[in-house]
């Protein structure tokens, strides 16, 4: 084994990784997998979480679970499927996230409930359950996906800034408390990739093109460019970084 082999090496490691389904999350699928781990693929979508498990060509193992992120039932059923199959949880990617555009002032209580519970709470519950695992095993690692919504307001997605931003603090303070368990805690704040998310947006040709002019790259990012950054953050690499919020948006927040 060479040196950074080492030092990037996830193979045989165990990973959940929700909202696999599609976007950023069959992006992290595809590159943990890639890389050597058994991953779980949870999401809603049963069709597409198997359209994903069939891009993961190598002989280390996958599975999916079809579920809620916000039942804990059903979180409880992933956890214990994950243990039982693999013996151990080694990272956990929450990816899972909705977001639903509105005018603050038109907002409903019924979608900002939905996001809050699905972008945020969700977030520590799956880190909670994860970490009472990781604890007992001598540490692990949790990635979230925050935003470049953590660090501004956007406009007509009022429930996902405050979701991401939320997101962002939650990473800081896990990673405060869990640091001394070997626990790593840290983030991903993507920018404007070429995801469902950013449909509505890059259908607009007003507002892509005045976001493109803030992209120093020019384009929108490919998810499977994340590749690197989940390798990162789930192996040896990072053993040293607690509470980070990385940015990987082709220069925008630097713009």
């Amino acid at each position: 084994m060479t040196y950074l082999e080492d030092l990037f090496g996830i193979v045989g490691k165990t990973a959940i990784i929700t909202g696999a389904s599609r976007g950023l999350g069959r992006a992290s699928a595809m590159a943990l997998h890639g890389a050597g781990a058994n991953v779980v693929l949870v999401g809603r979508d049963a069709k597409m979480l198997d359209e994903t498990k069939s891009l993961l060509t190598h002989s280390n193992k996958s599975f999916i679970m079809e579920a809620d992120v916000t039942s804990e039932t059903d979180r409880k059923k992933v956890f214990s499927a994950a243990i039982q199959n693999f013996g151990k949880i080694d990272i956990l990617i929450n990816n899972a996230g909705i977001i639903r555009r509105s005018p603050a002032i038109e907002y409903s209580s019924k979608d900002w409930n939905e996001e809050i519970e699905t972008d945020l709470s969700a977030v520590f519950f799956w880190s909670q359950d994860a970490a009472r695992v990781m604890q007992k095993t001598g540490g692990g690692k949790i990635i979230n996906i925050a935003s470049l919504l953590s660090f501004s307001g956007g406009i007509n997605v009022v429930a996902y800034a405050a979701a991401k931003g939320g997101v962002a603090q939650l990473t800081k303070a896990l990673a405060n408390e869990w640091a001394k368990y070997h626990i790593n805690v840290n983030a991903i704040a993507p920018g404007y990739f070429l995801t469902d998310a950013t449909d509505a947006l890059r259908k607009n040709r007003e507002r892509s093109d005045h976001i493109l002019s803030r992209i120093p790259a020019g384009r929108f990012g490919d998810p499977n460019e994340l590749a690197g950054a989940f390798i990162y953050l789930a192996s040896g690499a990072s053993d040293y970084m607690h509470g980070h919020i990385m940015t990987v948006d082709g220069g925008f927040n630097s713009y």
